[in-house]
């Protein structure tokens, strides 16, 4: 089933996913060199809880932690632990969370210290790729349209999309429908509507686009170890074009509309 959301749930979601944006801007000024991803999970717990809020992610079929940090090929979904970041890293951390029986989600992939250029362009072409695909969020628009201004922005640079893992509709659930694949053709799939509420979350690897788990059943990697980023927002499908939920007012980079 797909959800049109009103003005008040969405305000609901919004206030949940202001907290997942907070969560991660207080989480980038953690990350550098000889913090342990353990460290930065206990951190972004104790803020969420902080502010009236629960993490999303905590015993979710499972999972044992509140944040995803995922280093260097791991692409989604790395379980927090001993590991301490190294000068040159990159880390995607990916925060959910749930206020009031609706859902918000976000991540943004950091550098650790310096970094490669190549690691960082495929930072900026990631996050560019995301907002290219919000502003196609739009109603009257094709789901495929947001898939496919998400790859052509992501090749066009000779990176590649992983397709095996899609972004989703957000609510009272953490992921319902529609599933939102980040590539083309921008011909498939239903018209969006206005009040539909979207996660869009492109996973954009140096490499090929395939992926494996880990034996840990959660961990998602590179299969040829090249990097992997990962940049995400909650985004309503207003009557007036996207608006991007889970950007604060501070954003500099991802501020209100796209």
């Amino acid at each position: 089933m797909v959800y049109v959301r009103d003005t008040a749930e969405i305000d609901a979601i919004r206030a949940a996913a202001q907290i997942v944006g907070r969560t991660l801007r207080v989480l980038a000024g953690e990350v550098r060199p000889g913090v342990s991803t353990r460290e930065l999970d206990r951190l972004a717990e104790t803020y969420i809880r902080d502010h009236g809020a629960e993490p999303a992610f905590k015993g979710y079929r499972g999972f044992p932690a509140t944040i995803c940090p995922s280093v260097n090929d791991q692409v989604v979904h790395a379980i927090p632990g001993d590991y301490r970041l190294q000068e040159g890293d990159i880390i995607s951390i990916d925060v959910g969370v749930r206020k009031d029986g609706y859902y918000g989600d976000a991540a943004r992939t950091f550098p650790v210290g310096d970094i490669s250029d190549e690691a960082r362009q495929l930072l900026e072409v990631t996050e560019a790729a995301l907002l290219a695909g919000i502003e196609h969020a739009r109603a009257g628009n094709r789901l495929g349209e947001i898939g496919q201004a998400v790859q052509s922005r992501a090749e066009e640079h000779g990176f590649s999309v992983v397709r095996s893992l899609v972004g989703h509709g957000i609510g009272r659930e953490m992921h319902e429908e529609p599933q939102v694949p980040n590539y083309g053709p921008a011909t498939r799939g239903p018209r969006l509507l206005a009040g539909q509420v979207l996660a869009i979350e492109p996973m954009v690897n140096v490499g090929g686009p395939e992926v494996i788990t880990k034996p840990d059943g959660w961990t998602v990697v590179t299969r040829d170890g090249s990097l992997s980023a990962h940049f995400e927002h909650t985004v309503a499908v207003g009557p007036q074009g996207p608006e991007i939920l889970s950007a604060i007012d501070d954003d500099v980079v991802t501020r209100g509309r796209a």
